[in-house]
């Protein structure tokens, strides 16, 4: 499976941006997806997951009620409204076919990722 992000750029605190990925390489009906980010110096976090049924989705609380999961078959998106520059980071957007609730938020569960967006929010 190949993941492709884009959406990224420079906005002001406040603004909103949608962040897309698209899969491709594989049927991913019945995979689970996430976004994840990293900071310079920070360790790669997680944002927000939808499972592979594709009803249930997860944050991270700093971003519950701004950022939105949502998947269209092979594509996923992650809506972001009242954007703090606390969330500049490189967005990732991860997946997998074999993942369980309890590792949604977890990195190292993930076997496939794209190449990162860039989100920068200045203030």
């Amino acid at each position: 499976v190949q993941l492709q992000a884009s959406g990224g750029g420079l906005v002001q605190a406040g603004d909103s941006l949608r962040l897309s990925c698209t899969a491709s390489g594989r049927t991913v009906r019945s995979y689970s997806f996430a976004w994840f980010r990293q900071a310079p110096g920070k360790e790669r976090e997680f944002v927000a997951a939808v499972f592979r049924n594709g009803q249930n989705t997860y944050y991270t609380d700093s971003v519950k009620g701004r950022f939105t999961i949502s998947r269209d078959n092979a594509k996923l998106y992650l809506q972001m409204s009242s954007l703090k520059p606390e969330d500049t980071a490189r967005y990732y957007c991860a997946a997998d076919g074999n993942l369980i609730l309890s590792s949604l938020r977890v990195v190292g569960a993930y076997k496939y990722w794209g190449q990162g967006t860039q989100v920068t929010v200045s203030s």
